[in-house]
């Protein structure tokens, strides 16, 4: 029996598991599905498990999707774009790592019939998911694309892989049309301490996270009479995407599939 697994720190909140298995299941294909959560030093030892086969395939999630790439062979032309891997396959005796949240991403939003293009565009966060989404919103033909993270250093840092960003401080909020929580606050129910009052009304607030379904930032967005999305669209494409990759079948998506991830 063939094992895939999705690698991470933190783990728990990953619906990957449950949601690759039932795919499984419903394919006939004989494999299983897992997540472990790793420490740092122990990427190497799982990456050369999928070299040796004895793990067929790996997803990666925060804060590995840059740090597992020094150990690969090749990367997809998107991976090498946005330094970024989420999902890796042995390939005639190479690992290669591929990036599926950017279609993800895309179909997530397309998903919402939300018209992307000239809007204004605010990202919280600069690590882990960010580099995927920038990719993706530039091809929607939007005006401008505005990162706060709480480290501005690792926001400039992202000016190396993507020109004309504004880079804005922590809490600097103006008037956006679109606002994306790509931090990690909410996970744990947190609240990110901004006010978002000045970003106006029926605006999308988006959240990339999907477990809770809604986050304290989707809530607040909510009150201030805004439309709100959580992450469950684009997590779901993302794994059709690596689902693909490593079985050539593309699985089914309907009101059962979400329907999965909602009664966790």
């Amino acid at each position: 029996m063939k094992k895939y697994l999705v690698i991470g720190n933190p783990i728990s909140h990953s619906l990957s598991p449950k949601l690759q298995n039932y795919w499984l299941k419903q394919n006939n294909i004989n494999a299983v599905y897992d997540k472990i959560k790793l420490e740092e030093n122990e990427i190497n030892g799982i990456i050369q498990d999928i070299k040796k086969q004895k793990i067929a395939g790996c997803n990666v999630t925060v804060p590995y999707k840059k740090k597992v790439i020094p150990f690969l062979d090749k990367l997809s032309k998107q991976a090498e774009q946005t330094q970024s891997v989420n999902t890796i396959i042995f390939e005639k005796g190479n690992l290669i790592g591929h990036n599926t949240d950017i279609i993800g991403f895309d179909k997530a939003i397309k998903s919402l019939n939300f018209n992307m293009k000239g809007k204004k565009i605010l990202i919280l966060g600069a690590g882990g998911v960010v580099p995927s989404i920038v990719f993706a919103i530039k091809e929607m033909g939007v005006s401008e694309i505005a990162i706060s993270n709480r480290s501005k250093q690792k926001a400039e840092d992202l000016k190396i892989l993507f020109k004309n960003l504004n880079i804005l401080e922590w809490g600097n909020l103006t008037n956006f049309d679109v606002v994306i929580n790509a931090t990690s606050l909410g996970l744990n129910n947190e609240k990110i301490n901004l006010d978002f009052s000045k970003v106006g009304k029926k605006k999308l607030f988006y959240d990339v996270i999907y477990n809770p379904v809604e986050t304290n930032f989707l809530k607040e967005g909510k009150q201030l009479g805004n439309i709100t999305e959580n992450g469950a669209t684009m997590f779901i494409y993302q794994a059709l995407e690596a689902f693909k990759l490593w079985h050539g079948i593309e699985p089914e998506v309907n009101l059962d599939t979400l329907r999965l991830l909602k009664n966790d």
